[in-house]
């Protein structure tokens, strides 16, 4: 699908590219966890308007990869309340605590991923979706992220020094097409030191950006999120199961 040409990252896209954006992701996690679009609106129309999206494109306007995170708002955080009903069925005010979270200072990532068969700068795809949300997490300063991630992915970020703790009380069940998936949440500054210290090499990929060749970074500024004066009237198409 992508050339050689240069790949860029948007923040909080409109129009048509957040149609295309919401589109890359239904088709992701379709492939992966087999999630129908219906499915994918039960569960994330209810925080429609908590949602804003991270797109990787090519010169030609496709999306290749994309990322939906879940603002702090009176819609609550789909990970903490997903957390609350089976299979978990926490105690999620009591975990909170226990984690130290302040859920209107925490972030959901939601979701995250890629098309398959990427080629050229399209191979970083996923090292630069991670990089646009450590911008994000910047330029909104943003205190702590939580998700519910699949085993197998979070195994993978382990690899490359990004952990994510355990909501206290859950333990890895069976969700959304995952055949295991667990609450995490992290601090973000620790979790940037951590790294720094565990896996430099990926700190200066994932955290600093460095190496991300053909992809263009926009300036930190434009991860700032701004609320907008209208509501975008496309459908909400995502799934929480993972990354």
């Amino acid at each position: 699908m992508e050339s050689a040409a240069l790949l860029s990252l948007r923040f909080n896209p409109e129009a048509d590219l957040l149609a295309a954006t919401r589109e890359c992701e239904a088709d992701v996690f379709l492939r992966a966890y087999g999630n129908t679009r219906q499915q994918l609106q039960d569960e994330y129309g209810p925080y429609d308007d908590a949602s804003v999206f991270i797109a990787l494109t090519n010169d030609s306007g496709d999306v290749l990869g994309a990322c939906r995170l879940i603002r702090p708002t009176e819609l609550g955080l789909k990970s903490l309340d997903d957390a609350a009903r089976p299979p978990w069925s926490l105690d999620v005010a009591r975990s909170v605590r226990a984690a130290r979270l302040d859920p209107m200072q925490t972030w959901d990532v939601a979701t995250l991923g890629c098309r398959r068969g990427l080629k050229g700068p399209g191979k970083l795809a996923g090292a630069a979706l991670f990089h646009a949300l450590v911008q994000v997490v910047r330029a909104n300063q943003i205190r702590s992220a939580v998700m519910i991630i699949d085993e197998r992915v979070r195994a993978l970020l382990a690899s490359a020094g990004m952990t994510g703790h355990t909501l206290p009380g859950a333990q890895p069940s069976r969700y959304l097409g995952s055949a295991a998936s667990t609450p995490v949440y992290r601090h973000c500054d620790e979790a940037f030191d951590q790294q720094r210290i565990t896996n430099p090499e990926a700190h200066r990929l994932f955290t600093q950006g460095i190496g991300l060749d053909g992809i263009r970074v926009p300036p930190l500024a434009e991860f700032r999120f701004v609320e907008r004066s209208t509501v975008d009237a496309g459908s909400a198409l995502a799934v929480g199961a993972s990354v």
